[in-house]
């Protein structure tokens, strides 16, 4: 079976939209500018040239006389000698600078060393998966056998950290490395 052009084949010639339109150049053509721009246009241009016409016209008046009294009462006003300020009905600006700033003395008490607790579990092979993936990070941990009341626990412990600030970066860098659930807590 031969392929058919169906739209060469359209019937409506006059139509279509894969055309262009011609322009004939008439004044109502729509290639032409439209009537009410050209409107608005005339008119623009008519305003600038009456304001302009306007501007010129007045620059050589002169001011009248009521405005050169004006003048001349301002002039002897500010001549004139201005009141004292008003006094001041707050005190607190004299009461700052006779203040006295008291000090206290008082001795910063550390807590101690702390330690990072990251898990706690019954089995040691669970507590060991952890302290792996703790040292894949960079930092060295310990397994602690405790016995409780409930069994036997084996918690993976960081530290000691002189500073709880030293804890809290390591606990940071845990986090960003999925290890979650640390707990800063003092040495014992």
């Amino acid at each position: 079976m031969a392929h058919q052009d169906y739209v060469s084949r359209s019937s409506n010639k006059k139509n279509s939209p894969y055309k262009a339109k011609q322009s004939s150049g008439s004044p109502g053509d729509e290639a032409g500018i439209p009537l009410k721009v050209k409107l608005i246009g005339l008119f623009t241009l008519v305003a600038i040239v009456v304001f302009g016409y306007f501007l010129w016209s007045i620059k050589d008046n002169q001011p009248a006389d009521n405005t050169t009294k004006k003048n001349t009462s301002v002039k002897k006003m500010a001549s004139a000698e201005l009141p004292e300020p008003p006094k001041e009905k707050w005190t607190y600006v004299d009461g700052l600078k006779s203040k006295q700033v008291e000090v206290g003395e008082y001795e910063v008490k550390q807590a101690g060393p702390y330690a990072m607790q990251c898990g706690s579990f019954r089995s040691q092979k669970q507590a060991e998966v952890l302290k792996a993936n703790v040292a894949f990070n960079g930092i060295g941990s310990k397994i602690h056998k405790v016995t409780g009341k409930s069994g036997i626990w084996y918690k993976v412990v960081l530290g000691p950290y002189a500073r709880k600030r030293l804890a809290e970066k390591d606990k940071h860098k845990l986090k960003s490395n999925n290890i979650h659930y640390c707990q800063i807590l003092l040495w014992k």
